[in-house]
């Protein structure tokens, strides 16, 4: 059972959690951004910030946000008042403990840009950044932990990976009188013992995460289209990538699929965070 502090008492490099909540959730099918879709009663970024916060490493979260988007902001401070709630309430029983600070900035078009818009308001002092996805509200507390364990050991780049259970082939567009029979033609069988599926947080060294960034920056719409993540950048540059465990409960909310497991994870018997696997 994961026993994180709800308070920031770091040991390691000062540390900011960055939350990316500026998709549209187009294939959620509520006609929202996907932060605001609820689940369980709150809204998942309310999940993804109460996650991230309750891990205790971060001395800031940075939540980047749709353009304009006030509800979502509204969200956000409501998420501050709450941790500005709770470090009363320790205070009162003498464990005054800080929680961390909450940024808001407006996100880009990209997934990139939001980082970007994200990192140019870290608090000074910074060193280390986790980047994590609003969409992966249940992730638990022990991967944080892993993540940031990683980074304070050294690691300049270190993401969240699980085994891939399921064979993997290669496929082409099927050409020719092939075409009628199928639309592609498998190519080959990638060896599963080597895959790994990559989930978030994915924590970096800030300097190392600039870095990797202000290169992308040039980069033209193909090259851009290519770059699924942000340890896809700091590969680009030779940077080492390390990998630590991940957890099953780190699902990705995307599909009206994925919001029923979630709400099935919240509704189980043992609560989504305190279950590893």
């Amino acid at each position: 059972m994961d026993t994180a502090p709800t308070n920031t008492s770091p040991a390691g490099p000062v540390t900011a959690v960055i939350v990316v909540a500026a998709g549209s959730g187009q294939r959620l099918g509520y006609g929202m951004p996907k932060a605001k879709v609820p689940l369980g009663g709150d809204s998942i970024l309310t999940h993804a910030l109460r996650g991230v916060a309750a891990a205790g490493i971060a001395q800031q979260i940075c939540v980047a946000i749709p353009p304009g988007d006030a509800e979502l902001r509204a969200l956000c401070e409501a998420f501050a008042q709450e941790l500005a709630a709770a470090h009363r309430r320790n205070a009162a029983t003498g464990h005054a403990l800080q929680g961390p600070v909450v940024t808001v900035v407006e996100g880009g078009a990209s997934r990139a840009e939001s980082v970007r818009a994200a990192m140019a308001a870290l608090l000074p002092g910074v060193e280390s950044v986790l980047v994590h996805d609003a969409a992966r509200a249940l992730t638990p507390e022990s991967v944080f932990h892993r993540v940031a364990a990683a980074l304070g050991a050294g690691a300049a780049a270190v993401i969240p990976v699980m085994p891939v259970v399921d064979t993997v082939k290669t496929v082409e567009p099927t050409t020719g009188a092939g075409a009628a029979v199928a639309p592609e033609l498998v190519t080959g069988t990638a060896p599963r013992e080597s895959l790994r599926a990559v989930q978030t947080p994915q924590g970096f060294a800030l300097d190392t995460l600039k870095r990797a960034h202000e290169a992308a920056a040039g980069f033209d719409a193909g090259q851009a289209a290519l770059v699924t993540d942000d340890a896809m950048l700091v590969e680009l540059l030779g940077v080492p990538v390390h990998a630590v465990r991940g957890a099953s409960q780190s699902l990705k909310i995307t599909t009206p699929l994925d919001l029923v497991l979630a709400e099935g994870l919240l509704e189980g018997p043992l609560g989504a965070r305190w279950v590893e696997g």
